[in-house]
């Protein structure tokens, strides 16, 4: 067993956050009535991908009826519908979509992770959970010793990115603090930052991140890996 798989043993038996927990658990066990016949997993996610991937794909946290249902980040939801589809396109998974962990999709050059393990209510961290998950992070990116570029997908995993990347040893977080937006870039040690809006439906549906804003964050992050 590899480090990378000893650890993401060790994250999906945390129970460091008593309303995490307990909302995660409450999920799985009345379920949505279109899964209501599943039997969700209801714990926390590791990460996903190819371990000498050069991309790390950062999220905020798994949706309560995709990931949490599933096991798997991003999968079994609209926004993994998108994301996927987007890095299939690239040519950073084989294919476009993500329905469950055994469909067959495989990521190459790419790894895909929460900043937070578990299903938020209202998909929204307290700082306290933020920070009890980062070290759950922290030694996750740590085995990924091949990354150039983290991609992040929206204002919260910009800001994890930013904390991981001092923490990691790499650059102190600059001040003026920079601003999060799709497409923000921040070069440094020991990898570049770049911003995208995140797959969710209130950016898809809108229109705010279109298939082509994806593709381009993604062509960019390709770029930067290659440096």
């Amino acid at each position: 067993m590899t480090a990378l798989q000893q650890l993401n043993d060790a994250v999906i038996e945390c129970r460091r956050c008593p309303r995490l927990v307990a909302w995660r658990e409450q999920v799985a066990y009345e379920k949505r009535a279109a899964f209501r016949d599943e039997t969700y997993w209801g714990r926390p996610l590791p990460g996903f991908g190819d371990p000498a991937a050069r991309i790390l794909v950062l999220g905020l946290a798994p949706a309560a009826h995709g990931g949490n249902r599933t096991g798997r980040i991003f999968t079994g939801d609209r926004s993994g519908d998108f994301l996927f589809a987007s890095m299939h396109r690239a040519g950073l998974a084989n294919q476009a979509e993500s329905v469950a962990t055994d469909d067959g999709l495989r990521l190459r050059d790419a790894y895909v992770v929460a900043a937070v393990r578990c299903a938020p209510p209202a998909n929204k961290p307290t700082p306290a959970e933020r920070d009890a998950c980062a070290g759950w992070l922290h030694d996750e990116v740590a085995l990924l010793r091949e990354l150039r570029v983290v991609v992040c997908l929206g204002g919260f995993a910009w800001e994890s990115a930013l904390r991981l990347r001092a923490a990691l040893g790499g650059d102190a977080i600059p001040r003026p603090r920079p601003k999060f937006g799709h497409g923000a870039e921040l070069a440094g040690a020991p990898w570049t930052l770049l911003g995208s809006f995140h797959p969710s439906q209130q950016n898809t549906f809108t229109g705010r991140l279109t298939p082509a804003m994806q593709d381009a964050v993604f062509a960019r992050a390709r770029a930067l890996a290659a440096q």
